[in-house]
């Protein structure tokens, strides 16, 4: 591991390539495919006005796709409770449900580096909103089966998008990471948020819950569309030359970040599947019910938002996490078991720290790594490793409660989670960079 900030030598084989294969801080986005896992040659460099223009429309673009990443998540848990008797499934199948987005999304972050380095970072986002809307649209066929593959589908294309986000981050907007993390991650939230709370009230409208799962296919074909017209005005083929990265799988800092990207994962997967059904059992209208979610999530907005900037000011950002962790877990615990009648007040707190924790989770993996393939690679690792272990979290939930018949049990699983994700986070929160090397082939 590498102290962050210092100054490499010419040959310190932890920095590895980082001066020579660092791409341009603002490429012509607008006009060159530029791929994230490849080294091409420089365009010839923009004006400064289409440099400018350039950076927006690449950052417009990866909010918009960003409001998508959790839509297809958020808006089961609200009407779980009316698919789980219209399509007949048991507490282990209402659980696999909840589980399956955090399980597709390890299972498919593989696959990001391979198509990023095959068709190149632009055409792999574009091919995987496309499987993003069919994936959503195809829950609307009502039934087990077109549920369960629709959900697998559209869980498979935010996979790949997860792990490519912060390689972007950290190739265009190298100076600016903080910023653009708190940007992608608060239209995250409210994509999520609005998703939670709108599930419901569209359920009742159409008369029928498959029909409101599937209307979040449209704001996802939105995203596809614009970025579609952005990438056709100059698309070619992705440079062949690529970067190994080595040393990252054997590195104790790339671990320690994987493990609290997958377990503030669980707790954020835990309370999209589970917090909604646990407040309806608690005497709470789903309506009801469905908004405190809703609020909760679109209270990730304001964590995300800040925290990332927040983080920055220290040396380091142990202090950033630590707290984040004690506060998600104690708030978690007031919407188990303290009065309904501050359930707002405590949903709100909660929205808040998990959005932080999420924010400086990503912001870990560009922070951590020394460039842009490091970074990806990086982002492929933690997302791979820690959505599979996240799955667990609701799964878990929903075994406990089924088992128990309450939701004491998740008391002790929240409890044990956070034990976990506060001493990983000190961990990978330390001002140093991973110990991998970016070797050119």
């Amino acid at each position: 591991m590498i102290e962050e900030g210092e100054p490499p030598a010419p040959d310190d084989p932890a920095r590895g390539s980082e001066t020579k294969d660092r791409a341009p801080r603002y490429p012509a986005l607008a006009d060159e495919l530029i791929d994230a896992e490849a080294d091409t040659p420089p365009p010839p460099a923009p004006s400064p006005q289409q440099r400018r223009g350039q950076v927006l429309l690449l950052g417009a673009n990866l909010v918009l796709i960003a409001f998508n990443l959790r839509c297809a998540v958020a808006s089961v848990g609200p009407v779980l409770p009316e698919i789980a008797r219209s399509a007949g499934l048991s507490p282990a199948g209402a659980s696999a449900l909840t589980t399956l987005p955090s399980l597709c999304f390890g299972l498919f972050a593989p696959l990001a580096p391979w198509l990023s380095r095959r068709y190149g970072t632009e055409r792999t986002v574009m091919a995987v909103l496309g499987a993003m809307v069919l994936g959503t649209a195809l829950r609307g066929l009502a039934g087990a089966p077109a549920l369960f593959g629709g959900q697998i589908l559209a869980c498979a294309g935010i996979a790949v998008i997860n792990v490519l986000l912060p390689g972007l981050v950290k190739r265009d907007f190298p100076h600016r990471a903080a910023l653009m993390t708190a940007l992608y991650v608060t239209s995250l939230g409210v994509g999520a948020a609005i998703a939670a709370g709108s599930t419901v009230p569209l359920e009742r409208r159409f008369g029928s819950w498959a029909a409101a799962l599937a209307v979040w296919a449209a704001p996802a074909a939105l995203a596809a569309a614009i970025w579609a017209v952005q990438i056709a005005r100059g698309a070619r083929a992705p440079a062949r030359r690529g970067v190994v990265v080595r040393g990252l799988w054997s590195d104790p800092l790339a671990w320690q970040v994987t493990l609290f990207m997958g377990l503030q994962s669980a707790f954020a997967y835990i309370v999209f599947g589970w917090l909604a059904p646990l407040l309806r059992d608690r005497g709470l209208d789903p309506v009801e019910a469905g908004l405190v979610v809703s609020v909760s999530i679109l209270a990730q907005a304001a964590g995300s938002m800040f925290a990332p900037s927040i983080a920055m000011f220290g040396r380091d950002q142990r202090l950033a996490s630590g707290i984040s962790t004690l506060v998600c877990v104690g708030s978690f615990l007031g919407c188990v078991f303290g009065p309904l009648a501050f359930i707002w007040i405590w949903s709100i707190i909660l929205g808040v720290s998990e959005g932080a924790l999420f924010a400086i989770a990503l912001l870990l993996i560009v922070l951590r790594s020394p460039d842009a393939h490091v970074a990806a690679h990086l982002s492929t690792m933690s997302q791979s490793v820690g959505y599979v272990l996240a799955s667990a979290g609701p799964l878990l939930a929903g075994l406990l409660h089924g088992w128990s018949g309450s939701w004491n049990a998740l008391a002790w699983l929240l409890l044990a989670l956070g034990a976990a994700m506060l001493a990983s986070g000190v961990g990978a929160s330390r001002a140093r960079h991973v110990g991998a090397v970016s070797v050119p082939v």
